[in-house]
């Protein structure tokens, strides 16, 4: 017995981590959230390249569609490889079948020039036909300048903008210099520390796996309404079990909670890509709704079509080989790990 439903989409991800698996222990052990940027992250954006960049962002790709992901909204970083690396995301995850919306995450973690040329990212890609938002890391990297910058690119290029808001204490002045800036297309990711009533129109990126492994608290999404989807935070894009874990977490928070809330979190993804309601699904269980799917483990996508073109069959993709595609991703990281 089989279901078919539309394709998923993962609302927040960053696809160039995908290489990180397996990579080499910090310095020391971070114990905040803010020494997980520093020592963890910070680290590895800074050494990828683009060629890291294309077989992480295939890899990414392949396994979102593998979990039925058909569209995945994407935040990249990779300062000492800014330049034609939207494209390069774009590109690879095309050749999986699997729709993508890029972003560059502009900060001034890299100095004046480093934002600049974030900024350019965004403007080029975006200008020459690509698909995306305008990105920007986080207010508490940012200077005013550069906020205001991004949202004035976004403005002019009618996209919005897509920026991690209040995922730890460090960005806690985020509310009041987002304000006078943002808009509803804008995309909020996480809003773990946002206070109640901010006054931030947008949609709010709900990462509840995400959350947890960095120790940054529960967002209690319910607060901001129907303006939520669920995204990863770049662990992989496997939606059902990122609703799964919503779900569970939502139920720890309050008993009361109902499995429908998150799979309302998990559907408002079509409304970043309404493309994927045509996109078509074909699960190995029968009944794909709210309260079986978050109490079933191991369902899988057997087919995957996508603007009428089967890119998974009997749960192999169609267009790439994914055992090639893993064994050059497996090259990329040992590159990487190497420089780290």
């Amino acid at each position: 017995m089989t279901a078919t439903t539309p394709g998923l989409v993962c609302g927040h991800h960053h696809l160039y981590s995908a290489l990180a698996r397996g990579m080499p222990p910090p310095p020391r052990t971070p114990t905040d959230f803010g020494a997980i940027l520093e020592l963890i992250w910070w680290r590895l954006d800074t050494a990828l390249d683009l060629e890291m960049l294309r077989w992480s962002a295939m890899l990414g790709a392949l396994e979102a569609l593998e979990q039925g992901t058909t569209a995945i909204v994407d935040h990249h970083e990779s300062p000492n490889a800014i330049e034609g690396s939207l494209s390069v995301i774009a590109g690879a995850c095309a050749e999986v079948g699997v729709r993508v919306v890029c972003a560059y995450g502009v900060t001034d973690r890299h100095g004046a020039d480093g934002a600049q040329r974030g900024l350019e990212e965004n403007r080029r890609f975006l200008a020459e036909g690509g698909r995306g938002l305008v990105g920007v890391h986080a207010a508490f990297t940012c200077s005013d300048a550069t906020l205001e910058a991004a949202a004035g690119l976004a403005t002019d290029l009618g996209v919005g903008v897509h920026v991690h808001v209040c995922e730890g204490t460090q960005d806690h002045a985020a509310p009041e210099r987002l304000r006078p800036l943002a808009r509803e297309d804008w995309l909020l990711a996480h809003a773990v520390h946002l206070p109640e009533d901010p006054g931030l129109p947008g949609t709010i990126a709900h990462n509840p796996r995400s959350n947890l492994n960095n120790g940054v608290g529960y967002a209690r999404p319910t607060r901001f309404g129907s303006r939520v989807v669920l995204g990863s935070d770049g662990i992989g894009a496997a939606m059902l079990e990122e609703f799964q874990l919503a779900y569970v977490c939502h139920r720890a928070d309050d008993v009361t909670a109902s499995p429908e809330t998150a799979w309302g979190w998990l559907a408002a993804g079509a409304e970043l890509v309404p493309e994927v309601a045509s996109d078509e699904v074909t699960w190995s269980y029968a009944r794909m709704d709210a309260w079986h799917v978050a109490f079933t483990p191991g369902i899988r996508p057997v087919r995957v079509v996508v603007d009428g073109e089967v890119v998974l069959e009997h749960g192999r993709p169609t267009r790439v080989d994914a055992d090639e595609v893993r064994a050059k991703a497996a090259e990329q990281a040992a590159r990487l790990h190497a420089r780290l």
